[in-house]
């Protein structure tokens, strides 16, 4: 009977060995309790790390530009040991680290404005919780209550307002909470399934996934959750969008399943432009400048984070590693 421990802790090792990418799936519903603001907190105090903070990647094959290469910093999602972790890099590429290390799924990272935190989504405790750190992974802290299953956190431009999607029995929507995890309300409510929410650059509205209209989305409404009016109508609708600079207009991803492409489209709905041609291209990000765009493609049998610039052109594969890098957000 004494063996009997070992044997369960090898059969576990072996089942996360070969099946390294099952990863939960934020659409899918788990059975949770209502959102309520008087919820038990257990957020504000700085969580220890299981590793030093800042681990470096092996160095990987650097891309060449043809002009002026692209600035800021791009933070992803990276599997890495059967597990989906934050890791973040230099826009072109280089000085690529590993900033968490838990035994659960970290994702949907996110820069502040100000470029001095990630939040992001993580269930290293009682489901998904968003947590935010410094840009080297140091002063870990989980901001949420428990509200449900809570994703794709992002700070308003004026460093405020959180924005982020709760998942519960019910279904999705978006709320909002302070920057320090404070005064949460709901945007959405009743109206169809309502998620991956990204700010104006102005911070005056929000752009959303919704299924409100039947299928899934393009819809843009106002910081208060007034006013939502949809932008696109089209088939396969994809979920993350990112708005350019300018505020003008949207980029998202769409087709059938394993052969999605990015698109960008005006905020009104007009001028439809497709961006990439097949690979399964996903989640575009535009760089805080404009002049790229960072997205996630499968074109090389492996998801990996590439950048283009916002006309398609000089696409660029930034990540080599063996297992999935996802979820670019590019910031300063």
């Amino acid at each position: 009977m004494w063996l009997w421990p070992t044997v369960v802790a090898l059969l576990m090792a072996t089942l996360a060995c070969n099946f390294p990418f099952i990863r939960p799936a934020p659409y899918i519903r788990p059975t949770l309790a209502v959102p309520t603001e008087t919820a038990t907190r257990s957020f504000g105090q700085a969580i220890p790390t299981p590793i030093q903070t800042g681990t470096p990647f092996t160095p990987v094959p650097r891309p060449t530009f043809s002009g002026a290469p692209p600035t800021g910093r791009i933070v992803f999602t990276c599997s890495i040991g059967g597990y989906d972790q934050i890791c973040l890099m230099n826009a072109d590429g280089s000085n690529m680290t590993r900033l968490t290390n838990s035994p659960a799924t970290d994702f949907y990272a996110s820069i502040s404005p100000d470029g001095a935190e990630i939040l992001f989504s993580s269930q290293r405790e009682a489901g998904f919780q968003i947590y935010r750190m410094d840009m080297d992974g140091s002063h870990l802290v989980r901001l949420s209550p428990d509200l449900g299953a809570l994703y794709a956190p992002e700070v308003s431009p004026d460093g405020s307002t959180i924005v982020f999607t709760v998942e519960t029995s019910k279904g999705q929507n978006i709320w909002i909470m302070d920057r320090s995890g404070e005064r949460t309300a709901a945007l959405t409510a009743g109206q169809g399934d309502n998620g991956d929410p990204t700010w104006s650059p102005d911070g005056m509205q929000i752009a959303f996934a919704s299924t409100r209209s039947g299928s899934q989305q393009l819809w843009v409404m106002d910081k208060d959750g007034t006013s939502a009016r949809q932008v696109t109508n089209l088939s396969n609708m994809g979920g993350r969008s990112s708005w350019s600079p300018d505020g003008k207009r949207l980029a998202f991803y769409a087709g059938p399943r394993s052969d999605h492409n990015i698109f960008t489209i005006n905020v009104d709905g007009s001028d439809l432009r497709q961006l990439t041609q097949g690979g399964d291209n996903l989640a575009p990000s535009y760089s805080p400048d404009g002049d790229w765009m960072a997205f996630t493609s499968f074109r090389d049998w492996n998801n990996e984070v590439y950048i283009m610039h916002p006309d398609g052109s000089e696409q660029t594969r930034l990540t080599y590693d063996p297992r999935a890098d996802w979820q670019p957000r590019w910031g300063k």
